[in-house]
């Protein structure tokens, strides 16, 4: 349903969207979501809200009418490689220059500041190289980048908290946290790692691998509930689900794009289902749940499911969805959120019912309707 999807072009070529988090008890939808832009001549950290409630008079539904509307922008330096929010007031962003930045939204005045700055925290020789990921679990953040660095700052500390020096002899592409004193990274040559943040030294505590291709992973997240399944993109376009508790290769890899997968993402409160981009112009929505509503018995099949039901997880069925021996594509219903071919979306993001992406064909859409 193209009507649902509300497009904006911003005249830059957008590398980066983000939701901005909602307060704890918050029921309504998310209305604020950030952008960062790259392969400008100058890149900017954007706000924007997501369109009016056309003039009072919305139709029952409530459902927003027209266009995002920019809040704020601010510049930054160099191309924007991740970003992630810290809390509603806070956005961290790994730059191309090797800099990690907080920006600040002040929201009473609709005004971007920068908070703080880690300069050139990823650098080969004096030479700034590219921080590639950054994730947040506050107050600590964590950036990997190209020189296979990985630091641990902590928000209103000058220096770095912990920082393993040559963690990787490849580029680190993206890191998410594992657990608060663990974190997961993947690296291009097609290997999972995780790494304690408490051990001391440069080793990794866990080492999976993709084939014998070493395939470059380009991305990853954990399940939201079930922190032992992880899901990983790589530059074949394939996604891999991982189960790290047994061995060390992928439970499943199932054929997805048809070319680099920038991002993957689980969604936070319905894990079920499961959301893809690619350089090949697609958007992918994956769902593993009709599958499980409709064979309860699935739930039974030997050891491998840790499922249990309560009245308030019935979601955890999802687990055995993404951990069933063989989740094959014609179990699942994947669905093409970009019905036009475009060129490369490079983000995404979802939250409660709204899913917000960025392509290079320098634009931005928002769907506020992804489960209608």
């Amino acid at each position: 349903a193209m009507e649902d999807v509300n497009a904006k072009f911003v005249s830059q070529k957008i590398s980066r969207t983000r939701w901005r988090p909602l307060p704890a008890a918050a029921l309504q939808a998310p209305d604020v979501f950030a952008t960062g832009s790259w392969d400008n001549e100058d890149n900017r950290i954007s706000f924007w809200s997501v369109g009016d409630l056309g003039n009072g008079n919305a139709g029952l539904s409530g459902e927003y009418q027209g266009e995002p509307q920019l809040l704020c922008d601010i510049g930054h330096n160099g191309d924007v490689m991740d970003m992630q929010f810290l809390d509603q007031e806070r956005i961290v962003v790994a730059s191309s220059t090797g800099d990690v930045t907080v920006f600040r939204y002040h929201q009473n005045n609709h005004t971007l500041s920068t908070n703080q700055r880690w300069e050139k925290a990823h650098y080969h020789v004096d030479q700034g190289t590219s921080c590639t990921g950054v994730i947040c679990n506050n107050p600590d953040i964590v950036s990997v980048g190209e020189d296979g660095r990985i630091n641990l700052f902590r928000v209103d500390q000058k220096d770095a908290v912990r920082t393993i020096d040559n963690a990787d002899s490849s580029t680190l592409h993206a890191v998410t946290f594992l657990r608060k004193t663990e974190i997961l990274t993947v690296n291009s040559i097609g290997q999972l790692k995780i790494w304690d943040l408490r051990q001391q030294g440069s080793k990794p505590s866990q080492i999976f691998y993709l084939t014998s291709d070493r395939v470059p992973l380009q991305c990853v997240d954990r399940h939201p509930n079930q922190q032992h399944i992880v899901a990983t993109g790589g530059q074949d376009g394939m996604l891999s689900i991982w189960d790290i508790r047994q061995g060390t290769m992928p439970v499943s890899l199932l054929n997805a794009h048809e070319a680099e997968m920038w991002e993957v993402h689980f969604h936070p409160s319905n894990p079920d289902h499961l959301f893809t981009c690619s350089e090949d112009g697609s958007l992918w929505h994956w769902d593993a749940s009709a599958d499980v509503t409709e064979k309860p018995s699935f739930l039974h099949q030997g050891g491998r499911s840790t499922t249990y039901f309560s009245h308030n997880t019935i979601n955890q069925s999802v687990v055995s969805a993404w951990l069933s021996n063989d989740p094959a594509k014609d179990r699942m219903e994947i669905t093409n959120l970009v019905p036009h071919q475009t060129l490369s979306v490079n983000s995404l993001d979802v939250l409660g019912p709204c899913l917000v992406y960025g392509t290079d064909a320098e634009a931005i859409y928002v769907n506020r309707q992804l489960f209608a």
